[in-house]
């Protein structure tokens, strides 16, 4: 499925601004309208380090009302939830009605790193992709809407993105020896990435694939997936702002052309 992405689209600045601007007022609408149908929305974001997923993440809630969402940053469990199944530290952190859960990395660390570094064994990680379709079909049968993004990026983009960090000041915390150790196994993350895709992307929890070379047009993509997908699930088609914009433009043409005759 990954080879079937075309990861020379991009998005020039100025087009990025003006779409980005536009899927975050909508989504600022379809935000409201998730809290006053109290339908509880889940997000999952995988892909590989500096993918840009928190990016993504971060754009889909600049405008949101801060009250309506939590983003959990899902890391290596510890304390109780690693005495627990796998999936327990999940079901307690699923949204009520009316609210949003963003997963930064979520329970298909079962599939991907926890197979792949060898802390589940090969009936465990087997077994996931039947038990995460089953917990993923409650979450929908419950009345959940549930959008799972995996952003995808070249070796290549990895490797520059990995001196980017490394080079600037700020950005250097977000890179550690893991993510450098992770990367001596791009082969095996990669079958793991594909059959991950292929045995979880079912008609009610379908994957939507992302291209993320160019973070302008991934983040894009997110966000306008995002629109589509909220849209349907709960039958609102919220305003265009820029539709808006042209149509007021038009009007004051008209207006100053009724003026001069």
């Amino acid at each position: 499925m990954l080879e079937t992405l075309d990861l020379t689209r991009h998005l020039d600045r100025r087009s990025y601004v003006r779409e980005i601007t536009r899927r975050q007022i909508q989504l600022r609408e379809l935000g409201y309208q998730v809290y006053l149908q109290k339908r509880p929305v889940v997000l999952v974001f995988e892909g590989w380090d500096a993918a840009g997923k928190g990016g993504a993440i971060k754009r889909i809630t600049e405008k949101l009302d801060p009250r309506g969402y939590v983003v959990y940053p899902i890391s290596a469990p510890h304390g109780e939830d690693k005495t627990r199944h796998y999936l327990y530290r999940f079901w307690r952190r699923l949204p009520e009605r009316g609210q949003i859960a963003i997963f930064d990395r979520s329970w298909y660390g079962r599939v991907l790193v926890e197979r792949v570094e060898g802390f589940a064994g090969e009936a465990e990680w087997k077994r996931g992709y039947k038990e995460i379709n089953s917990f993923e079909r409650q979450l929908r049968q419950f009345g959940a809407i549930l959008v799972k993004f995996w952003i995808h990026i070249s070796r290549e983009e990895q490797l520059r993105r990995f001196k980017e960090r490394k080079a600037i000041g700020y950005k250097s915390w977000k890179l550690t020896e893991e993510d450098w150790r992770n990367r001596e196994k791009w082969s095996a993350y990669e079958e793991a990435v594909e059959q991950m895709l292929v045995k979880t992307s079912t008609t009610t929890a379908p994957w939507t694939l992302v291209e993320g070379n160019d973070k302008y047009w991934a983040r894009t993509k997110v966000l306008a997936m995002l629109v589509k997908i909220l849209s349907a699930e709960i039958g609102y088609r919220p305003a265009d702002p820029l539709h808006k914009k042209e149509e007021a433009a038009t009007a004051r043409r008209k207006g100053k052309r009724g003026r001069r005759t």
